[in-house]
C-alpha cells in the first residue's frame, strides 16, 4: 500500500473516533454502538500507521517511467483524502425532511398487536410516533381512550390546518432508516426541519397518515438520539 492509501486509514479511523467523542455518532447509527466505533476508529488507525511506516521504510527508487505511472496514481490516493479531511471539520446532518417522501415509511398497520387502553390522568402520555400510528391503525385508534398524549419529531412541511410531524425508525444506521408520518392538526406550522414536542389527542378519520389534535406545540433542541 502506498503511504497515501496508510494516510487515508489513520483519516478514517480519526473521523470514527472525533464522532464518538463528540456524540455525532447518534446521527448515523443506534446510540450505544459508540464503544464498538471507537475500538474500530482506533484499530483502523494502528493499521494505518503500521501501513505508512512500512510504505516509507519500504520505498524504493524508480526509474521515470515507473515515476511517472506511479505519480499517476499517488495523485488519485492523494485526493481520496480530501472528502475524508471534510468529514473531520464539518459532520452531515442527521436525516430530516426532505427524504421524508423519498423513501418506504413504516407500515405500522400489518399485524398491529391490539393495546391496553390508555389511562385519562392530568400528564399527557409521552410515546414514539410509531407508537401512536400503531395505536392509531388498532380498532380505529380505540386504546387512546381519549387520553393526552405527547410526541417528539421533527417538521416535514406545513398542511392546511396544520403540519406533518415525522421521525425516522432505524434497525442498525441512517442507511436502512424508514420514516414513520403523522398530521397534527389544529397549529401553526412551525419551521421545516424544526424539532417540536407536540400535546394533543388523537383525531379519528386521518385516513393514510393518522391525525393528532394539538392543544400544545413547542419548539425543542434536537434529541440526542434523533431516531426511534
Amino acid at each position: 500500500m502506498t503511504p497515501a492509501g496508510g494516510l487515508i486509514s489513520v483519516l478514517v479511523g480519526t473521523v470514527l473516533l472525533r464522532l464518538v467523542v463528540t456524540g455525532v455518532y447518534g446521527r448515523y447509527v443506534r446510540i450505544g454502538m459508540g464503544p464498538w466505533l471507537a475500538v474500530a476508529g482506533a484499530t483502523v488507525i494502528v493499521l494505518g500507521l503500521v501501513t505508512l511506516v512500512r510504505a516509507l521504510r519500504h520505498a524504493e527508487p524508480v526509474d521515470a517511467h515507473d515515476h511517472h505511472r506511479r505519480g499517476e496514481g499517488g495523485r488519485v490516493g492523494w485526493l481520496l483524502l480530501a472528502p475524508i479531511a471534510a468529514l473531520l471539520l464539518v459532520a452531515p446532518p442527521t436525516l430530516g425532511s426532505f427524504g421524508v417522501d423519498r423513501g418506504a415509511k413504516v407500515d405500522v398497520r400489518a399485524g398491529a398487536p391490539v393495546f391496553t387502553p390508555l389511562v385519562q390522568s392530568g400528564e399527557p402520555v409521552r410515546m414514539t410516533l410509531l407508537e401512536f400510528g400503531q395505536r392509531a391503525f388498532d380498532h380505529d385508534g380505540a386504546s387512546f381512550n381519549g387520553a393526552a398524549v405527547q410526541l417528539t419529531g421533527f417538521v416535514a412541511g406545513a398542511e392546511d390546518g396544520g403540519f406533518r410531524l415525522a421521525r425516522y425508525e432505524i434497525a442498525c444506521c441512517a442507511a436502512d432508516a424508514a420514516p414513520v408520518v403523522l398530521r397534527v392538526v389544529g397549529a401553526r406550522s412551525p419551521a421545516r426541519d424544526r424539532w417540536v414536542t407536540v400535546t394533543g389527542t388523537f383525531q379519528p378519520g386521518g385516513g393514510e397518515a393518522p391525525e393528532l389534535a394539538a392543544s400544545n406545540v413547542v419548539e425543542t433542541p434536537a434529541p440526542r438520539d434523533p431516531y426511534e
